[in-house]
C-alpha cells in the first residue's frame, strides 16, 4: 500500500513537471527588455523560440517570427530541439507509467510493472535534463550578453517562461527518481526459483510430517514381538 502511494505522488508530481515543460515552449516571455520613458514612448520588448516582439503602452503588440530555421543563432536551435525531446519524452513516460504502476490492473507481473515504470521514470529523468539544459543554456546566452561592456545592442533579461521551465524540469527528475527507484523494491520483492523450490519442499515436508509421527507413535506403542513371544516358552522353574 505505502508503494502505491508513493507511485501514485511521483506520477502526479512528474506530470505536473511534464505540463510545465510543455506550457513553456509556447510561452511569450523567454527574454524581455523595456524602454521606459512616457507613457506614450514606453516599450516592452520581448522574445522567445519562435519569434520577437514588442508591445507599446496601449497594449499593441508588433511580432515577427524568425526568418529562416538556418539562418537563427545555434543556441536557439538546441534549445527548440531540447524542448521538443522533453516533451515527447514526458509524453511517451506518461503512457508507461499509467501501465507500470501497481495500482493498474495491466501490464503484467509485479516484476514486469516494476520494469516499465523503471523505464518511465527513466523517460521523466532525461526529459527533465533536456529541458533544464534547454533553459539554462538560453539563461547562460542572456546573462552573458547582460553583463558583457562591449555587447552594445538591445540587453534582456529573463522571463518567466525559463522560471517555469525550471520549475517544470525539477519536478520531472524528482518524479523520475521515484519511478526509477520502484525497479530495485520491485525485483527485492520477487521471489526466485531457488526460494520457490524451498517453499514447496518445506510445503511437503510439513504435510507428511503428521503421518510420520503417527507411524513412530504407533511403532512405539507397540510391544516387540521377539520379546513377548520368547517370554512364553519359559517358566519359573526354567533355570532350575
Amino acid at each position: 500500500m505505502g508503494k502505491m502511494v508513493t507511485e501514485i505522488a511521483a506520477f502526479l508530481i512528474a506530470k505536473s513537471g511534464w505540463v510545465l515543460v510543455s506550457s513553456t515552449l509556447p510561452t511569450d516571455y523567454w527574454k524581455v527588455s523595456s524602454n521606459d520613458g512616457t507613457v506614450i514612448t514606453t516599450a516592452t520588448f520581448w522574445c522567445n523560440l519562435w519569434k520577437t516582439c514588442v508591445t507599446d503602452s496601449t497594449g499593441v503588440s508588433n511580432c515577427k517570427d524568425f526568418p529562416s530555421m538556418l539562418a537563427l543563432d545555434g543556441y536557439i536551435q538546441v534549445c527548440r530541439g531540447l524542448m521538443i525531446s522533453a516533451v515527447c519524452l514526458g509524453f511517451f513516460a506518461t503512457a508507461c507509467a499509467l501501465v507500470g504502476m501497481k495500482c493498474t490492473k495491466i501490464g503484467g507481473s509485479d516484476q514486469v510493472k516494476a520494469r516499465i515504470a523503471c523505464f518511465s521514470g527513466l523517460q521523466y529523468f532525461i526529459g527533465g535534463l533536456c529541458s533544464l539544459t534547454a533553459c539554462s543554456l538560453y539563461a547562460h546566452r542572456i546573462m552573458a550578453e547582460f553583463f558583457d561592456p562591449l555587447f552594445v545592442e538591445q540587453k534582456f533579461e529573463l522571463g518567466a517562461a525559463l522560471f517555469i521551465g525550471w520549475a517544470g524540469s525539477a519536478l520531472c527528475i524528482l518524479g523520475g527518481i521515484v519511478f526509477f527507484l520502484s525497479l530495485f523494491d520491485g525485483v527485492s520483492k520477487s521471489p526466485s526459483n531457488a526460494d520457490k523450490r524451498r517453499r514447496v519442499y518445506s510445503a511437503t515436508t510439513y504435510v507428511s510430517s503428521p503421518e510420520k509421527v503417527q507411524n513412530y507413535s504407533i511403532n512405539f506403542r507397540r510391544p516387540p514381538t521377539e520379546y513377548s513371544s520368547t517370554s512364553k516358552n519359559f517358566d519359573k522353574n526354567a533355570y532350575v
